[in-house]
């Protein structure tokens, strides 16, 4: 296999590019140059876009808007190592939140191999559906195939860039998990195989207009918020500042309203009294 294919595809782990340029034109395939990922953050998934379902079922992609957030993974079914950890590294993440499948959010995987079929497809669900574990997820984890024409299509806006080598018979690919809004807008892009739990679960709670998640995701996501560049949620330092300063007004406010409740609760002889005392 051609240098360990790749190198493991390091490139496309990342997402982004981990070497400098000159470095990539000594030591980076150039098949690699047609791999990566673009942020379309913001754009629309076209509803219209058929795919199969496990069954065989024709579906559009729009059948599954508009009702909660939604993760987008893009690999292909045979793949021999990448599309396997990302899918593991999804299901990893998915069970590390408490975030349930299917009441809160769902996911939509989809083969950008046109040659897959239905049957790999139920394979795949059945398999990492089973690893889930938790009750109602078997029809809220879909796995998808499609035609070139689909698969083109949603690819080029999710900004999923990938190239097939012919003498080795596999595709060149990004690694990344995505975040839908549940009209199907593009809102996260996850970078790698290891997805941090705490930022899928914000960014999943983010998506959904803060209609899932508790309070304390809405504090979080006050004091955190996503870095497009890195793919991660980090601290807004001004925000934490001001979240510290409001907690403290509020501490000092209740702390004088207690002491305000207390002197107007004591006998008024006995503040007269303490008062001559201390005379």
């Amino acid at each position: 296999m051609r240098s360990g294919f790749y190198g493991a595809i390091l490139l496309a782990l990342s997402g982004v590019a981990a070497v400098s340029t000159g470095a990539q034109q000594v030591t980076t395939p150039a098949i690699l140059k047609k791999v990566g990922i673009t942020q379309n953050l913001n754009a629309q998934i076209p509803p219209d876009l058929m795919f199969r379902d496990e069954t065989g079922k024709s579906v559009r992609m729009g059948d599954f808007f508009g009702r909660k957030p939604i993760l987008l993974s893009l690999v292909y079914f045979d793949c021999p190592a990448l599309c396997t950890e990302v899918l593991n590294g999804e299901l990893r993440t998915m069970k590390a939140i408490s975030l349930d499948l299917g009441k809160d959010f769902e996911a939509i995987t989809v083969s950008f191999e046109p040659k897959d079929t239905p049957s790999l497809a139920k394979a795949k669900r059945d398999v990492y559906v089973g690893q889930y574990g938790r009750p109602g997820a078997e029809d809220r984890w879909r796995f998808l195939t499609g035609d070139q024409q689909s698969i083109d299509a949603l690819t080029n806006v999710a900004g999923f860039h990938y190239a097939y080598d012919p003498s080795i018979r596999q595709y060149a690919h990004a690694a990344a998990i995505l975040i839908l809004t549940p009209d199907g807008r593009i809102d996260r892009y996850f970078y790698g195989v290891q997805y941090p739990a705490r930022d899928v679960r914000l960014g999943l709670v983010e998506a959904s207009e803060g209609k899932i998640g508790s309070l304390t995701d809405q504090a979080l996501l006050y004091c955190y918020q996503y870095d497009p560049m890195t793919g991660k949620y980090g601290v807004v330092v001004m925000n934490v500042l001001r979240a510290a300063g409001g907690l403290t007004v509020l501490v000092l406010g209740i702390f004088m309203t207690l002491m305000f409740l207390r002197e107007r609760k004591r006998p008024e002889g006995v503040s007269q009294a303490n008062f001559k005392s201390e005379i």
